[in-house]
């Protein structure tokens, strides 16, 4: 796949520069003879595919780069560079993944894999006001703003909700059902669910957006000064945020795997007590509320299978085993360690029955906590041990088992040293790409434009982000097709991330370059846009794991809403 790319690239380089060798030719305003005195205008070259609307002469980027006056010129440059744009973004993922294989999360899955998603937008925006003159740059730094606008609201908008409606499964009990869509389009029986770490990155994701709101801070206030202060608060802020965000990505599987590791111990203890209270010849507790000593001897007795008057380690083993506990895919001597550690107060690696009773106590105690109905049968009911059961597993299907699915398990990798090339090669071939044609592309922009009067904000609002995330959408979109909460958590999860980056990494970025150069903040409808689109999808997500159908079409309104607003208040307030 990757050689076919690098062929298709090497074919559209070449085709570009072929066409505007054809596409050159000599216009002229005086003879073709000089006569020695009108030969100042003579031999104007132009990249002219349909026609030439206007006698401007267009500027050549890096002085060799074909370039057109015209719109429909401009336009196949738009489409030719921003293919290029795909590919670079294309290689980027590419040369990530191959990197994960081989050193794993952490560092990598943490740091560079967030940063090389965000890199041809981050290369598009730093062009787009790094050269020409500081009024040539206030012009075009208005293409970075809309790839940095699109890019989040597209990701949001139309990414998310498609992945909804190609992800949905049966819902029940308000929990999706892997690989079951018996429902069709069912606004309410059908959805999809995620697990809690999908909400926590959604909640990050509507926190990441207070450089916004500092940076705006001057224009909420009406206030002509301190916007050159607010921009470097801002951007330091905006750092910080991408610094704490990196560090978290490192730390978080950690945190995932303890998480549910405890979720997973809970899940025991309950499953015993359930376990427990099925095989019991009376009640678990008396009518004080205490344990029955009389029921838990005999359940004792009927677990000492060797009868010397205490539990050892092969018995808590025998217990385990014997509640078939595949659903949480348990490692079952971890399990019985813990089981173990839980009774054995003596730590001589045996239970005693006054070690027995006073675990089930301790046990019992903790299920009480997680009653959901005021109003029991008796002081001794034990329908809170359900309950207890319930929740401890519901608990453990939010935090997600990431080692669940055998058949998605990765395998090793046969030859590191040739994967490492491999993936460095795709890398510096991804990096070089978005580096040589962003300057070209945010040009192509400016002059078709120019060439239509239509606002270049919108045109890269549209436009841009296709190039540089069709590669991060394609992949989240057949991702959700597999129809399972674990795919669909991962799916969500690498939109809201890719949302994070471009609200710490690109509008560092963005900001660095308009302190620079001295430019002047004028975006606020554009960054209105991104407020409620960040904010009304990140409350949506951390408040819920699970999402029916109906909440699809929410997400795909809020695109033309997005794009409706920011033209009402620019031109018909004069925002802009």
């Amino acid at each position: 796949m990757a050689n076919n790319n690098s062929y298709i690239t090497l074919i559209t380089i070449l085709s570009l520069f072929t066409v505007a060798a054809a596409g050159r030719f000599i216009t002229t305003t005086s003879p073709s003879v000089s006569d020695g005195v009108n030969d100042g205008d003579q031999g104007i070259l132009r990249l002219n595919p349909f026609y030439t609307s206007s006698p401007q002469e267009c500027e050549q980027t890096y002085g060799f780069m074909p370039c057109t006056t015209t719109a429909f010129g401009n336009l196949f440059l738009i489409i030719v560079y921003g293919y290029l744009m795909y590919l670079a973004a294309t290689y980027l993922s590419a040369g990530s993944e191959l990197l994960l294989q081989i050193l794993g999360p952490g560092l990598v899955g943490g740091l560079c894999l967030p940063a090389l998603g965000a890199l041809p937008d981050a290369m598009l925006i730093l062009v787009s006001g790094l050269s020409g003159s500081k009024e040539t740059a206030q012009d075009q730094v208005l293409v970075g703003m809309g790839l940095l606008a699109g890019s989040t609201v597209m990701l949001l908008t139309s990414i998310w909700g498609t992945c909804i409606v190609v992800g949905k499964c049966d819902l029940q009990n308000s929990v999706a059902q892997d690989n079951k869509d018996t429902k069709g389009f069912n606004l309410r029986g059908s959805g999809v669910s995620t697990d809690i770490w999908t909400s926590y990155s959604a909640m990050i994701m509507a926190v990441s957006v207070l450089p916004f709101i500092v940076v705006q801070l001057p224009q909420i206030l009406h206030s002509t000064s301190g916007r050159h202060t607010a921009v470097l608060v801002a951007l330091v802020l905006s750092v910080s945020l991408l610094i704490a965000y990196c560090l978290y990505q490192v730390y978080q599987p950690t945190l995932q795997k303890r998480h549910l590791d405890f979720a997973k111990h809970k899940h025991v203890r309950s499953r015993i007590l359930k376990y427990l209270k099925k095989r019991a010849l009376g009640r678990l507790v008396d009518s004080n509320g205490e344990p029955n000593q009389e029921v838990l001897l005999k359940l004792f007795n009927s677990i000492d299978v060797n009868q010397d008057g205490s539990l050892s380690v092969p018995e808590l083993r025998a217990l385990v085993v014997g509640m078939q506990l595949y659903e949480i895919n348990l490692n079952e001597d971890d399990a019985v360690t813990k089981v173990m550690k839980d009774f054995d107060t003596s730590e001589n690696n045996e239970v005693e029955f006054d070690e027995f009773v006073t675990g089930i106590g301790r046990w019992l105690d903790e299920a009480k906590g997680f009653k959901k109905t005021t109003s029991l049968a008796g002081p001794d009911s034990l329908k809170y041990v359900h309950d207890y059961y319930e929740e401890t597993k519901k608990e453990h299907d939010l935090l997600g088992d990431q080692t669940h699915d055998d058949e998605e398990e990765e395998e090793g990798v046969d030859d590191p040293r040739t994967t490492t090339i491999k993936a460095v090669l795709l890398l510096l071939l991804g990096t070089v790409i978005a580096a040589v044609f962003a300057d070209p592309l945010v040009d192509a922009v400016d002059n078709f434009s120019a060439a239509t009067h239509i606002p270049s904000f919108f045109i890269s609002f549209m436009v841009l982000p296709l190039a540089t995330n069709s590669s991060e959408a394609v992949s989240a979109i057949i991702f959700a097709t597999r129809k399972k909460q674990r795919s669909a958590s991962l799916t969500f999860s690498e939109l809201y991330g890719a949302v994070t980056m471009n609200n710490v990494l690109c509008l560092s970025v963005f900001l660095a370059l308009v302190y620079a150069r001295g430019l002047t903040w004028d975006f606020s409808s554009e960054v209105l846009v991104i407020l409620i689109v960040c904010i009304v999808m990140g409350v949506f997500g951390s408040c819920r794991t699970t999402f029916p159908l109906w909440t699809s079409f929410v997400a795909f309104l809020l695109y033309p809403f997005s794009l409706i607003l920011v033209y009402v208040l620019d031109y018909g307030y004069g925002w802009s």
